[in-house]
């Protein structure tokens, strides 16, 4: 199943893995989550069936992911049904090099993404060491997009391993952004993402550190796009910067 996405850097989502874990403290409030735990209470029990045990309630009341991590064969091949050319966000709902998923589920992966090559795929993931691991052994059709997320100072050294990889356009999610990203290496980047947490509890963002990020994408002509400012009321926020909204794409 594909799906028309709101997010603003993308058209639809194909969710072919559900299930992850949290990495990072960029995972503190993931959106994720908490539709994975909506979904596996369905109405459709086909629906309900995919994202039952992949979510759970710990004693304090959070909400978690159990780890649970399953390739849903019955999407694997939806993006071949879909014959207008289209821009998909692989895996909204998972990440497809975590460590859960086997090798040869990701190799089927890439394998429809290289026959549907009249789509254009992007795939994020903050698992890079995998990512650089696996790189020699996927296929790195030109209409697969490769990006990592970077919330913080302390995970640039994702950045290296994406440059490490095969992709032919190589892209940073930078967020949600949780601190300044000073002089950032962006040899080889082809794309930046840049957006503010939102959602209950949203961390805070400087509009210095996007302002920052967009003077050095533009030194260094890489295209810049600003997602959000996001906050509790996200929609309200928008995502102006200095009176204009920054679309820019590879």
């Amino acid at each position: 199943m594909t799906s028309p996405s709101g997010i603003e850097w993308t058209e639809a989502t194909w969710n072919p893995v559900c299930g992850c874990s949290r990495v990072s403290t960029g995972c503190k409030s993931c959106y994720a989550l908490r539709i994975a735990h909506r979904l596996a209470s369905n109405p459709n029990p086909k629906i309900a069936a995919i994202y039952h045990d992949l979510t759970l309630v710990r004693e304090n009341r959070h909400l978690d992911w159990t780890g649970v991590v399953r390739l849903v064969e019955e999407r694997l091949l939806d993006p071949l049904l879909v014959k207008r050319p289209t821009m998909f966000f692989v895996n909204s709902m998972s990440d497809c090099f975590h460590e859960a998923l086997d090798e040869f589920s990701i190799r089927l992966l890439f394998t429809v993404m290289r026959k549907a090559d009249w789509h254009t795929f992007q795939v994020l993931t903050k698992r890079t060491e995998r990512l650089r691991e696996l790189s020699t052994r996927l296929p790195w059709p030109a209409n697969v997009w490769m990006g990592v997320s970077v919330e913080d100072d302390a995970h640039t050294s994702r950045i290296d391993d994406l440059r490490a990889t095969g992709a032919h356009v190589k892209f940073l999610s930078l967020e949600p952004l949780l601190s300044a990203l000073p002089n950032l290496d962006l040899a080889g980047i082809n794309w930046v993402i840049v957006g503010g947490e939102s959602g209950p509890g949203a961390r805070p963002m400087d509009a210095s550190w996007v302002r920052d990020l967009r003077d050095q994408c533009t030194r260094a002509g890489v295209p810049f796009f600003f997602k959000q400012w996001g906050g509790v009321r996200k929609k309200a926020a928008g995502r102006v910067l200095d009176g204009h909204t920054w679309d820019e794409m590879p």
